[in-house]
């Protein structure tokens, strides 16, 4: 049987970028079926291929992952002949993404103006710490500025302890990568009816201003700066962590009265209900009734609390570790972990594709390539034409 269509083939897309949130947008794309081509230094390649843990000296986990199903090709863009190729590239490609600082292309040639005039038809995603204008358009950024510059860290810890990162520091690019992938798809829906191409444009901290929830507007209306309040939530309670007698973690969230009714059922103390009627009853007393939640908990263990708040109903799960990850059963039924085989060898674990779709699904075919320019005669040779010497002698100019 044959290979079943995913919904982007036929799509090219060229992935300039470096680290994590314009190379995750063409990850995702790369997911559901368009040939992504990674250009990498040459010799040195990409820097993710050393960042984090190593599988092996100079290749890490995280490149295999995150460069999955992408064919690499070397290409030193400071170069006149290398930016030559990239435009070449660029005439045949449906998707071009870039996270450089703003200006850096242009001084390069390989601008939008420039690449529009080889492809009109061209999505050009660009993603970078603040975006292509405004007064901090040229500063270098990482996620965990994004982050705080975006506004999520203020909110993340404890009042009376520093603001914290939220989760990993790649959060944000992460986030912005999705969006860099939104918007390269609208654009090329918005290409399927105009015929012509267009820049996306998104700054890593501007998927953290877009998850804000109701801050923004409650400020602007009543001048109110939300500040840390730990593990809990702003507006509803209870919804927290709380400490089973085992020493786990419990998540719990009752964000209506008909949740916290069910609650205090699961907790053998309906009057609770009566108690507390409203969410605003239970704001006001916030670290009471907190502290009535987890002196529940902490009587039992995890398991046990799980089991009767799943049958009340009350939203609630485990607070999981890696280590949880791989057992729990709803991850393994939706196979939200995948194996493969390694091209070091043995079996690589990595996160599934997300989202599913049931017509046409999105695959893993293979992990990052581990050889930098692994590609270089496909691609040029196939793609552009080249010849075998004339591959070869650019490789001896430097510029592949």
């Amino acid at each position: 049987m044959g290979r079943v269509p995913t919904a982007l083939d036929g799509l090219t897309v060229l992935d300039l970028a470096t680290f994590v949130a314009a190379p995750f947008c063409c990850t995702l794309l790369g997911e559901f079926g368009a040939e992504v081509i990674k250009v990498e230094q040459p010799d040195r390649g990409d820097d993710l291929r050393r960042l984090g843990t190593p599988a092996r000296p100079g290749l890490s986990y995280w490149w295999l992952v995150e460069s999955r199903n992408k064919k690499s090709i070397t290409c030193n863009l400071r170069e006149p002949e290398g930016q030559a190729l990239v435009k070449r590239l660029a005439g045949g490609a449906d998707v071009l993404a870039e996270n450089f600082r703003p200006g850096t292309m242009e001084r390069w040639g390989l601008g939008w103006d420039e690449l529009r005039a080889v492809n009109a038809r061209l999505v050009m995603v660009r993603i970078s710490a603040f975006g292509q204008t405004g007064p901090y358009r040229e500063r270098p950024g990482f996620g965990r500025i994004a982050a705080a510059m975006g506004g999520l860290s203020y909110l993340s810890g404890y009042a009376d302890r520093p603001p914290v990162t939220p989760g990993t520091p790649t959060i944000p690019d992460y986030l912005a990568g999705a969006l860099g992938a939104f918007g390269a798809l609208v654009a090329l829906e918005h290409r399927r009816r105009s015929g012509e191409g267009q820049v996306v444009d998104v700054g890593l901290y501007e998927p953290m201003l877009r998850m804000l929830d109701e801050l923004i507007p409650v400020y602007a209306a009543t001048g109110y700066v939300r500040e840390r309040i730990g593990s809990g939530t702003e507006y509803v309670v209870p919804h927290n962590h709380y400490r089973a007698r085992d020493g786990r973690w419990v998540a719990i969230a009752c964000t209506n009265d008909r949740m916290f009714e069910r609650l205090a059922a699961a907790m053998d103390q309906p009057g609770l209900a009566a108690e507390f009627p409203t969410m605003a009853a239970r704001l006001q007393r916030r670290a009471d009734l907190d502290a009535m939640v987890q002196t529940w908990v902490g009587a039992a263990d995890a398991r046990e609390v799980l089991a009767r708040l799943d049958a009340a109903e009350v939203p609630c799960g485990p607070v999981a570790s890696a280590r949880d990850l791989f057992e729990d059963p709803q991850i393994r039924a939706r196979e939200n972990i995948l194996e493969m085989p390694s091209p070091l060898g043995g079996l690589l674990s990595m996160v599934g594709i997300v989202p599913r779709l049931t017509a046409s699904p999105g695959r893993v075919e293979s992990a990052g390539p581990v050889t930098v320019g692994a590609h270089n005669e496909e691609i040029y040779c196939g793609r552009l034409g080249l010849t075998r010497d004339a591959l070869r002698a650019l490789a001896g100019r430097g510029v592949v």
